[in-house]
């Protein structure tokens, strides 16, 4: 019998990750991986420990592109700018994955993708001029203003696709005339594009901040 080949971590994340995007977050496990690279499933704790090991390798695998076109990418003229860019590059490899955002919550403090850009988003804050507590809560917010707006935007592709109500509009009817501004700033949203509304969100936040 000849010997199975060997397998790397990244083959192993990737397996992962096509599960994930296929079949949903819920999906995931060391037996749904291993069918995916057709090995058994004890083969692969050859390579990975645990599910939380795994969970990382996922998460490093699709928020590495994050720090790839941040390195590529020309020299912002501001930190203002650098800071939508780097904010505006996790939309888009979250986009390109959404079911890896609870994985990237989850394992943000170990993660050396996610770890990487909030250390680029530091150093924005610092070229701001932003001293230590200052560039601390500009960081959290901006990773909670990512995060929130992230787990909204994708909750409501999924309640489009399957008709289920999501946190961007009541459960019930919503009455104009009772809820005015409500009504409008909904509809105003749902008539504007997803990555346009993300960049005036991340605008107005950096506004609050006191980055011009």
């Amino acid at each position: 019998m000849p010997r199975p080949r060997s397998l790397t971590t990244r083959q192993i994340a990737a397996a992962a990750l096509a599960v994930i995007d296929r079949d949903g977050l819920p999906a995931l496990s060391m037996r749904t991986v291993a069918a995916e690279l057709d090995r058994r499933t004890m083969a692969l704790y050859r390579y990975v420990e645990d599910r939380e090991e795994l969970e990382c390798l996922v998460v490093d695998l699709a928020l590495g592109p994050v720090l790839d076109r941040a390195t590529r990418a020309p020299a912002a003229p501001s930190p203002r700018a650098r800071l939508l860019t780097l904010l505006d590059l996790m939309r888009e490899a979250v986009g390109a994955h959404p079911g890896i955002l609870p994985l990237a919550v989850r394992h943000h403090s170990n993660c050396l993708p996610a770890l990487r850009w909030r250390e680029q988003l530091l150093e924005a804050l610092a070229d701001a001029g932003l001293d230590a507590p200052q560039r601390a809560a500009a960081l959290h917010a901006l990773v909670s203003y990512v995060i929130g707006e992230l787990e909204l935007e994708h909750q409501a592709a999924a309640a489009t696709a399957t008709g289920t109500a999501t946190g961007t509009a009541p459960a019930g009817p919503l009455v104009p005339e009772t809820f005015p501004l409500l009504s409008a700033a909904l509809a105003a949203r749902a008539a504007t594009d997803p990555a346009r509304a993300f960049t005036d969100g991340a605008r107005t936040v950096l506004d609050g901040l006191g980055l011009a």
